[in-house]
């Protein structure tokens, strides 16, 4: 067992340091923070306005603009963030067959879980490194709340984000390992992330069963919730179910591809 986990942590650390050894790490997340940045100036300085005009006007109602931001500017990030990870999870397993190293991982004492888990916390990491520096500038822009902010809301929403960048990424992962153009995977990921978005644009526009079917399916929906502060245990499940589909479907696939060329 000890052998086993040596091998994950390995795989995990090789893994994490090629994000941060290549430039395409750093144009990703130069990339996703320059976005993140913009939006969340433009949602700052519309919201300001709004507040300062409900605020002359007796006759509107008064707006909390620090909870209007953060939960608006979550829900933007979490749009953002479903067209980056595409592009993150794209290599995780499309290098491995063109380098022809897929095969020695699938015929490897470690298991094809294993392999799958710790690529996918790697790329889950470096997702959340660069989230950092997103959370902290916006804690410091909103420090001067009158009245303070609690932190619980703001940090359950980058938790969701997080699940949410989880689940997109293991899904991605199984695409990249059907293919070895990164080219593909990354088109492939992002049809995925438009057939989610289609289902929660269905869930938001039916009623009734369907609804209620489609709301337990639709990672967007459940990312809502946890932006909105609302906690359960369907969302978790939700969120974990797709985690494990993603990680099982790879595992099946380097599997398939292990008997191909046995």
């Amino acid at each position: 067992m000890k052998i086993i986990w040596a091998n994950v942590l390995a795989i995990y650390s090789r893994e994490l340091q090629s994000y941060f050894v290549t430039p395409w790490g750093y144009l990703i997340a130069g990339i996703f923070w320059s976005v993140s940045g913009f939006f969340f100036s433009v949602l700052y300085y519309n919201l300001m306005g709004q507040s300062v005009q409900m605020g002359s006007d007796p006759n509107l109602p008064p707006i909390d603009f620090a909870y209007e931001l953060i939960r608006t500017f979550l829900r933007v990030l979490g749009q953002v963030s479903m067209f980056i990870l595409p592009i993150l999870s794209m290599n995780l397993y499309t290098e491995e067959r063109k380098r022809g190293t897929l095969e020695l991982l699938a015929t490897s004492p470690i298991t094809n879980w294993a392999v799958a888990l710790a690529k996918l916390s790697a790329a889950v990491t470096f997702f959340f490194t660069m989230l950092l520096p997103i959370l902290a500038y916006q804690i410091f822009a909103l420090n001067g709340a009158n009245p303070a902010i609690p932190l619980e809301p703001l940090l359950w929403g980058y938790f969701g984000l997080l699940l949410l960048a989880s689940a997109i990424l293991s899904l991605g992962m199984f695409i990249s390992s059907l293919t070895e153009s990164t080219i593909v995977a990354a088109i492939g990921t992002f049809g995925l992330v438009l057939l989610l978005s289609l289902i929660d644009t269905i869930s938001n526009s039916t009623t009734g069963l369907v609804t209620d079917v489609i709301s337990h399916i639709s990672l967007l929906k459940h990312y809502e919730n946890l932006v909105q502060g609302v906690v359960d245990t369907s969302s978790m499940v939700a969120f974990g179910s797709y985690i494990l589909l993603g990680i099982f479907l790879t595992a099946q696939s380097v599997e398939a591809f292990r008997f191909q060329r046995s």
